[in-house]
């Protein structure tokens, strides 16, 4: 029986059909149209899915896993990612492992005497090529007439602020520090040092540098005091972030600190920067430059502690380089947390790595590397030799110069 015969009308359609005339056979032609749509979208999905399957030469149809040869190669040329530029990836501990046989071989030759004398000879003919040798020109101190000494005049009140930053942006800092307080004719206190996130350091200015040396080295152009007097600091309830924080951006020039920062100081006797790290420009006039490097060359001294332990290390490194007559080179690796995050260079560290390097920036720099725009390449990173060197890149590379490691 067709479709359309098996369909039953409906009583209404029944009852009129006599009264219509060929009801019967609209409600068949309804029938075949129905069927012929249905056909129709059937042979359609069956193309649609053959389509893509149809061999290139051929005029059979790709069954799963019996795909030519030549097929299978286009797919997986279209799907591989293009290989990374030379230089874009961290293979330093493969290449380690390669050829740390030679270079133990090498260390094992290096033991005689003769071994030892030629490439110290040829150490000192590669450092002292043309381009490294003395130009005869001396290297004079920063610290000359420019620096005048006269007495200061009354105090405008105190410049506190707060050293943010690893210990060589403190130090500058600290300079600077001293070079506001020389423009605002303020009183510094002892500068403080920020708690870092990463390292957590809580040492105080006393305990890395000789507080007295420093501020007998200033007395005769800056004034400098260990701490607040207690007359200011009960005008605060003894609470030093109530003291106002002057924020002042980065490389701000001395025309700013005239005319923002000292108003308030004088208003209130007390002012605050926090944080502090770059906050003067590199380009002031020559006598405060000159008192920039008194602070960072003379008044800046080590506390003992630190200086005992610098002459253990000194004479240790000189007893060991005896065969270079005391010379010896002294690097600082720097191959920390707060450094690697923020070079935004990858490592071998896989997934971990990348997750850990993640927050750590969040935590130091709080969405920094993530606002809109900023992109973040390691690959050019690397090829542009913006990643710090690892433990095992930097003595590689000093071996290979026929460096001796002790």
């Amino acid at each position: 029986m067709s479709l359309a015969a098996s369909m039953r009308k409906p009583a209404a359609w029944r009852r009129a059909g006599p009264r219509g005339g060929g009801g019967g056979g609209g409600l068949r032609r309804r029938g075949a149209v129905v069927l012929l749509l249905a056909l129709a979208y059937a042979a359609g999905m069956l193309m649609f899915l053959l389509a893509g399957r149809l061999s290139g030469g051929g005029s059979g149809v790709e069954v799963a896993g019996s795909s030519s040869p030549l097929q299978r190669g286009r797919r997986r040329h279209a799907d591989a990612q293009p290989p990374p530029q030379p230089g874009s990836v961290y293979r330093s501990h493969l290449v380690f492992e390669r050829l740390w046989p030679a270079m133990r071989d090498d260390a094992t030759l290096a033991a005689s005497a003769s071994s030892l004398a030629s490439s110290a000879s040829w150490r000192r003919s590669m450092l002292m090529t043309s381009e490294y040798q003395n130009s005869g020109e001396p290297w004079m101190p920063c610290v000359n007439s420019r620096l005048t000494r006269s007495e200061l005049p009354p105090s405008n009140g105190y410049l506190m602020i707060e050293a943010n930053g690893g210990l060589n942006q403190q130090r500058l800092s600290i300079c600077d520090a001293v070079a506001v307080a020389s423009l605002l004719n303020a009183t510094l206190v002892i500068p403080t040092f920020h708690l870092n996130s990463v390292w957590r350091d809580s040492s105080k200015f006393g305990d890395i540098f000789d507080e007295d040396h420093f501020i007998e080295t200033l007395r005769e152009h800056v004034r400098v005091v260990k701490k607040l007097p207690e007359d200011v600091l009960m005008r605060f309830n003894h609470n030093i972030s109530s003291i106002p924080n002057m924020r002042t951006k980065a490389y701000s020039s001395p025309k700013h600190y005239v005319q923002k920062v000292l108003p308030k100081l004088l208003e209130l006797g007390v002012v605050r920067i926090a944080p502090f790290s770059n906050r003067l420009s590199q380009s002031v006039p020559s006598n405060i430059q000159a008192l920039r490097c008194l602070v960072n060359y003379h008044a800046l001294r080590f506390s003992e502690s630190i200086r005992t332990l610098a002459d253990d290390l000194v004479g240790r490194m000189m007893k060991k380089s005896s065969l270079t007559g005391g010379k010896y080179v002294s690097v600082h690796l720097r191959f920390e947390e707060d450094m690697v995050a923020f070079s935004c260079c990858t490592y071998d560290g896989g997934l971990k790595e990348k997750t850990e390097m993640d927050n750590a920036r969040e935590r130091s720099w709080r969405g920094k590397f993530r606002r809109h725009g900023r992109v973040i390449n390691p690959e050019a990173n690397r090829r542009d030799g913006k990643c710090p060197l690892t433990p095992l890149e930097l003595p590689s590379q000093l071996s290979w110069l026929s460096f001796r490691l002790v």
